[in-house]
C-alpha cells in the first residue's frame, strides 16, 4: 500500500481568512478560544502575538489585530472540501483523527489521507506515476487556498506524522519511512504529547529514543496506546481505516466575518462555496444542473416583521457544468439585479440536481460539441443578465405561409443548440449565380434568414420585378404556396430566388391571377444574408 498525507498546518486561520475580503487577509489575524490566542498568522506573530497569550495582551501588542473565535465547524467544512477533492484521485480517502496526531486539545482534524496504490497505473512509470498524481492533486487543491504539506509512505499513520514534520517527503519504501520516523519528535504521537514533560525529563525526544526502551516498561509507565500508535506508524501492526463516503446532496455554509451589503462582497463568499461544490462534483465526475444560494440576513437590520429572514434564489443551467468561471459569471449577473432587504451574514449553497457524463472536450481545434457549449453559455449569460423572458428566439409553426411560419418565444438554450447543430450538419444548398435553373438539394427548402412580416410591393418594368430601381434576375422557382383558406387569410403565391446586379440574393413572390385578384404583382419577402 502507498499512502499520501495532505496536511494543512494553517487550516483554522485559512478557513477564517476565506471569509474576509481579499485585502484584509494580509493583515494581522488571530483566532482565540476561551479568551486566549490559539493561532496567529505571520504578520501577527511579527508583532509578538503567539498562541497562549490572553486577548488583552494580544491587542496591546497589535492594536489593529483582527480577532475571531475559533470554529471547529468552519474548519470541518474546509477540510471536507479537501477530502472531496482527493476523492477525484482515489476512492480510498480518510481523515486522520486529530487526537491520534496531536493530542486531545486540538479539536479539529487537519490531515487527509489517500491510499493511491491502485490509482498509480493511470500515470506513466512508477516514479512518474506518483509525481504526476501529486502534481495534479496540488493543482486541484489550489482553488481552496490552503498551504499544503505532502508526505507519502507505506503506512497511513507514518505518512500523517511525517507530513507534520516535512513540507514534502517521499518515502516509497518502508525502510526509508522508518528512518525518517526515527528522527521525528515523540510528541507527534497523541499519548506522547500527553506525557511530553515526563518523556522530556527522561531524555526521550525522538521516536528512535522511545523505540530503544523496553516495551513492557513503556506500557506500564505511559500506557499501551503509545506503543500501539508507534507500531502502526512503523508498519508493525495493521492500521485499518474507514474511508469517507460522499453525501448524496451537497450542502455547505459560510458565515461571513463582516456583513455583506454589496454584490462583490456576496460573490467573494459565494466563490468559496462554489469551490467546495466543484470539489464535490469532481469527486463523482458529475456536473451540476441547478443549485440554490441562500443568504441569511442580519436580524437587527430587518425593517419590520414582513422583511424576510433570508433570501433564496435558484440558478438553473441550460447545460450541466462545473466550470467555476462560468458559474461565478452567472451568479454575478443574477446578483447584480437582486435587491437585498437587509445585509447578509451567512451564505448556504445547496445542490442535488446533478448529471454524470464524459469530461469536456480538450482538443486543440474546436469541435461541434465545443461550439455548442459556447452558444449555450452565451444564451445562459444573456438570460442571467436580461432575464429569461427577454431572451427570445424564433420557433417553427406548422404553417406554409412564411409570415406565419414562426413565432417569437423565450429562448430554450437546449432547443436552440439542437436546431443550430442540425443546421450545421445539413448539407449546404449551393446556389450558383451563373445557372438559370437552380434547385435546392433534395429535401432542403432554401429560405432567407431575414424575412419581412408582410410582402413589400416591387416596381415592375415590362412585367419584370425591380428592386431599388435595379432589375432582378430570376434564378430559381417557382415554388408554389397555397394555404390559409381555413382562417380567411388565403395566399396563392409563386416564390422565386432572384439576384441583384451586385450579386445579392433575395426571395420574392408573384401573386397568382384570380378573379379576386385580376392584376397580380411582385413582392419582396426576404433577403439572403
Amino acid at each position: 500500500m502507498l499512502w499520501v498525507a495532505v496536511h494543512l498546518p494553517l487550516l483554522s486561520l485559512e478557513s477564517f481568512a476565506a471569509t474576509l475580503p481579499a485585502a484584509a487577509a494580509d493583515r494581522p489575524l488571530a483566532l482565540m478560544d476561551a479568551h486566549r490566542i490559539v493561532s496567529a498568522n505571520a504578520p501577527a506573530q511579527q508583532l509578538g502575538v503567539k498562541p497562549g497569550l490572553k486577548r488583552a495582551t494580544a491587542l496591546a501588542l497589535a492594536p489593529h489585530l483582527t480577532l475571531a473565535q475559533a470554529d471547529a465547524r468552519r474548519d470541518e467544512e474546509a477540510l471536507n472540501a479537501v477530502a472531496h477533492t482527493a476523492l477525484a484521485f482515489t476512492p480510498n480517502v480518510t481523515i486522520q483523527p486529530a487526537n491520534d496526531a496531536v493530542g486531545a486539545e486540538q479539536a479539529t482534524p487537519d490531515t487527509v489521507l489517500l491510499e493511491v496504490q491502485g490509482s498509480l497505473r493511470y500515470f506513466g512509470g512508477h516514479e512518474r506515476q506518483l509525481q504526476g498524481l501529486l502534481q495534479r492533486l496540488q493543482r486541484a487543491l489550489v482553488p481552496l487556498g490552503h498551504r499544503l504539506h505532502l508526505a507519502n509512505a507505506p503506512t497511513a499513520l507514518g505518512a500523517a506524522l511525517l507530513a507534520r514534520v516535512h513540507r514534502r517527503f517521499d518515502g516509497v519504501d518502508l525502510a526509508l519511512t522508518q528512518r525518517a520516523l526515527d528522527a521525528a519528535p515523540v510528541w507527534l504521537l497523541g499519548p506522547g504529547r500527553t506525557h511530553w514533560e515526563a518523556l522530556q525529563g527522561m531524555g526521550l525526544r525522538t521516536l528512535a529514543d522511545l523505540r530503544g526502551l523496553p516495551r513492557s516498561g513503556v506500557a506500564r509507565r505511559f500506557g499501551a496506546a503509545l506503543l500501539d500508535e508507534l507500531d502502526r506508524a512503523y508498519g508493525a501492526v495493521p492500521d485499518p481505516r474507514v474511508c469517507i463516503v460522499l453525501p448524496p446532496v451537497f450542502e455547505s455554509r459560510l458565515e461571513l466575518f463582516a456583513r455583506a451589503d454589496t454584490t462583490e462582497q456576496l460573490l467573494h463568499g459565494a466563490g468559496l462555496l462554489l469551490d467546495r461544490l466543484i470539489a464535490w462534483l469532481a469527486a463523482q465526475h458529475a456536473f451540476v444542473r441547478r443549485f440554490t444560494l441562500v443568504m441569511q440576513h442580519e436580524p437587527r437590520w430587518r425593517r419590520d416583521a414582513r422583511t424576510p429572514s433570508e433570501t433564496t434564489f435558484e440558478l438553473a443551467l441550460a447545460e450541466p457544468s462545473r466550470d467555476r468561471a462560468h458559474l461565478l459569471m452567472l451568479l454575478r449577473e443574477r446578483l447584480a439585479h437582486l435587491a437585498l432587504p437587509a445585509p447578509t451574514l451567512e451564505l448556504r449553497l445547496h445542490a442535488a440536481d446533478i448529471a454524470r457524463r464524459a469530461p469536456p472536450n480538450t482538443e486543440l481545434f474546436p469541435t461541434p460539441r465545443s461550439e455548442r457549449e459556447g452558444l449555450l453559455r452565451l444564451i445562459e449569460r444573456l438570460q442571467a443578465r436580461l432575464g429569461h423572458e427577454r431572451v427570445q428566439c424564433l420557433a417553427a409553426v406548422d404553417d406554409h405561409r412564411p409570415e406565419l411560419a414562426t413565432v417569437v418565444r423565450p429562448a430554450d438554450a437546449q432547443s436552440v443548440c439542437r436546431a443550430h447543430a442540425s443546421v450545421v450538419a445539413m448539407p449546404p444548398a449551393t446556389i450558383p449565380v451563373d445557372d438559370d435553373s437552380i434547385e435546392p438539394a433534395p429535401g432542403v427548402k432554401v429560405r432567407p434568414v431575414w424575412l419581412l412580416n408582410e410582402g413589400e410591393p416591387l416596381q415592375e418594368r415590362n412585367s419584370e420585378p425591380l428592386l431599388e430601381g435595379q432589375p432582378l434576375e430570376l434564378l430559381s422557382g417557382p415554388e408554389r404556396i397555397e394555404s390559409g383558406w381555413w382562417d380567411m387569410r388565403l395566399v396563392e403565391r409563386d416564390y422565386f430566388i432572384a439576384q441583384l446586379p451586385d450579386g445579392a440574393l433575395v426571395w420574392i413572390y408573384r401573386t397568382r391571377q384570380r378573379a379576386s385578384n385580376p392584376r397580380p404583382g411582385w413582392f419582396l419577402q426576404g433577403r439572403f444574408g
